[in-house]
């Protein structure tokens, strides 16, 4: 399908997307206070067609301000709780029989192009995987057909920090598939009392659309297109080689404090996100700062530290920082 879209040049594209950004930080943030890096790297992960793992406590805004963002993008949104007796089917669809007697598919919740999954590992990995192969392929099987998801598609996961007890941490081979992994943390105080100020009030805000879905996919594919020098794709892969132990660019801090290290995915998500921040930081291509930007959250989740790093109190960002 030709995109209707259309601009004089890639250079004047760039421009309007960097102006889009700032409408839609506005736009969202009539709603959402405070979490400009939290929006920042959700906004990103859209536009450069990743999906993002959000970490926080209970009652940070994280279903308002995903469903902030769906309505600023003017797209369908589906938010889906995650617990331990849920099904494949219950975030898919299923088969059922109609009143002819003939067999019809029910579209479960997953046909959205914004899915929140609301606490992911509540449910074992039967269910996970159900999620990921739609994240991955954009398309979901039942009884071996194939039935594709309408893009723009965009998964927010979030996982609970606090309570461990009866969950299902994701294993190392699915968390691969989120771009980024989202800290998200308490508000400042001065974003607390501006919080607490607008919403123990009767007025509502309205969030006005400033893109839809053609525009979406138009920008996404202006990303790709985004030119990148040679050195900053090969900051972004030495970065990457850092991480892995043993290996013939890794330190003696890596091979000391490090278990597994990233794979090539994240080089790619490294390289992506960066020329993604460039364009939405109003520059035209990425260089290494715009890789150093994104960096932590692109590999936060791709690092696993050893037992002596944790003995030591050394975090995965302590690792990350030490590389860059």
């Amino acid at each position: 399908m030709t995109s209707k879209i259309t601009f004089g040049s890639d250079k004047e594209a760039a421009d309007a997307l960097h102006k889009k950004y700032n409408q839609l930080k506005a736009e969202i943030g009539k709603v959402v206070i405070g979490q400009e890096d939290t929006v920042h790297f959700v906004l990103t992960a859209i536009f450069s067609q990743g999906h993002a793992l959000l970490q926080g406590v209970p009652g940070l805004a994280k279903t308002l301000l995903i469903n902030t963002v769906a309505q600023a993008l003017d797209l369908d949104f589906s938010r889906i709780q995650f617990t331990p007796d849920l099904m494949p089917s219950d975030i898919l669809g299923a088969e059922t029989m109609d009143q002819d007697r003939k067999f019809k598919f029910v579209k479960g919740p997953i046909f959205s192009n914004i899915i929140l999954a609301d606490e992911i590992n509540r449910t074992p990995p039967k269910t996970q995987s159900a999620l990921l192969e739609a994240m991955q392929e954009y398309k979901v099987t039942i009884a071996n057909q194939e039935f594709q998801l309408e893009k723009p598609f965009f998964v927010l996961a979030t996982q609970n920090p606090i309570e461990q007890e009866g969950t299902y941490p994701l294993p190392e081979a699915q968390l691969d598939r989120f771009m980024f992994n989202i800290i998200l943390d308490y508000p400042s105080y001065a974003d607390e009392v501006n919080v607490v100020k607008a919403t123990t009030n009767d007025e509502k805000k309205e969030v006005q659309r400033v893109m839809g879905s053609e525009e979406i996919l138009y920008f996404q594919h202006l990303i790709r297109r985004v030119p990148i020098a040679d050195n900053v794709v090969e900051y972004a892969v030495k970065l990457v080689h850092k991480t892995r132990p043993n290996s013939e660019l890794a330190d003696d801090y890596t091979n000391k404090f490090v278990d597994w290290g990233a794979g090539p995915r994240a080089s790619q998500y490294l390289v992506i996100a960066a020329k993604c921040h460039a364009i939405l930081s109003g520059k035209y291509s990425p260089d290494i700062e715009d890789i150093k930007a994104v960096a932590v959250s692109v590999l936060r989740h791709r690092v696993v530290r050893n037992f002596k790093a944790e003995a030591e109190g050394i975090t995965i960002v302590d690792i990350i920082k030490k590389l860059l």
